[in-house]
């Protein structure tokens, strides 16, 4: 919901489908705001954080810290390498432990899909929970501040040509940014290896070869490719991949002139991009990791909305 000052207030953030377009564009707005030095933070500087993540990061980890610091909230260490997971603790019994300190918010990385539901549904757990990312699954904060880059750039998402490309199947970003753009009115495109490509996919666009597009888009996203969620069954060679595939210096010439580049990051140069082309004119990669603390800052503000 929605309360009357226009601040979100939210009781988690664990999914793009579970969120309303209002709701969504209250936080990219806050985001904006927060960025252009239009907004305060709501007093939550006296509330606790953890950050609890079972899966390696640097942007989304470092990124809610930075959010943290600058909410000027308290944040309690965790360190799943030594932690009690290493004695066979589950994750609720971990969240529950942070419960019963007084946590009032956990951030949580984990590499099981839905991880989060059962700490949702529990009576006995209190602290709102934030989705740093579930395996495959979903991560609705890389989505939103993806979704406060593409909208500080255009001013609307409805009618622009925007095409996914890369790891598809395996991406937790392509979940997330598929369902939410297509709500907002965007024309959607999917494409990469055919092996990776997901058919549930086709109710929000269509699976396309690159270079018969490429001239069209408004926005190219593009996907790291997820060797650690691969078996490893097949050989993969990334220079044919990027030819293939990816960004290179001929097809960035093809982009037209109002075009932007998008990567979640880590980027694999000279994979997904030429390396070159990572922080080149039409590309928005270090934008979004700016974008990232802001957005962030309005999703903490907004699960912890009645808690302060």
């Amino acid at each position: 919901m929605t309360v009357d000052n226009g601040q979100v207030k939210l009781p988690h953030v664990v999914s793009m489908e579970e969120l309303t377009t209002e709701e969504v564009m209250g936080l990219i707005q806050r985001g904006l705001a927060f960025k252009n030095g239009q907004a305060q933070p709501n007093a939550v500087s006296h509330l606790v954080a953890a950050n609890l993540f079972f899966e390696d990061s640097t942007r989304t980890h470092k990124s809610f810290e930075m959010a943290e610091i600058k909410l000027g909230m308290e944040r309690i260490d965790f360190n799943a390498s030594t932690s009690s997971v290493n004695k066979g603790e589950t994750l609720y019994d971990t969240i529950l432990t942070m419960s019963a300190l007084g946590v009032e918010v956990c951030v949580i990385r984990h590499p099981a899909v839905d991880y989060y539901r059962e700490l949702i549904d529990s009576p006995t757990i209190k602290p709102a929970i934030v989705n740093g990312g579930d395996g495959s699954g979903q991560h609705p904060s890389q989505s939103l501040l993806d979704l406060m880059t593409i909208y500080e750039e255009f001013g609307s998402f409805t009618g622009l040509k925007v095409l996914i490309a890369g790891d598809l199947r395996h991406s937790r970003v392509a979940r997330s940014n598929m369902d939410i753009l297509h709500r907002l009115g965007a024309q959607l495109f999917f494409s990469g290896p055919k092996e990776w490509y997901d058919p549930a996919f086709d109710v929000y666009g269509r699976f396309v070869d690159l270079d018969q597009v490429i001239e069209e888009l408004d926005v190219l996203m593009l996907l790291r490719v997820q060797h650690e969620r691969h078996d490893g069954a097949t050989s993969f060679s990334k220079e044919a991949y990027h030819q293939t595939f990816g960004l290179t210096e001929n097809r960035y010439k093809l982009l037209k002139p109002g075009a932007i580049i998008m990567h979640p990051a880590p980027v694999n140069r000279g994979v997904e991009i030429a390396d070159q082309l990572v922080e080149a004119e039409k590309s928005r990669i270090t934008a979004q990791m700016e974008n990232g603390v802001y957005v962030r800052m309005a999703i903490l503000e907004a699960v912890l909305a009645d808690r302060a």
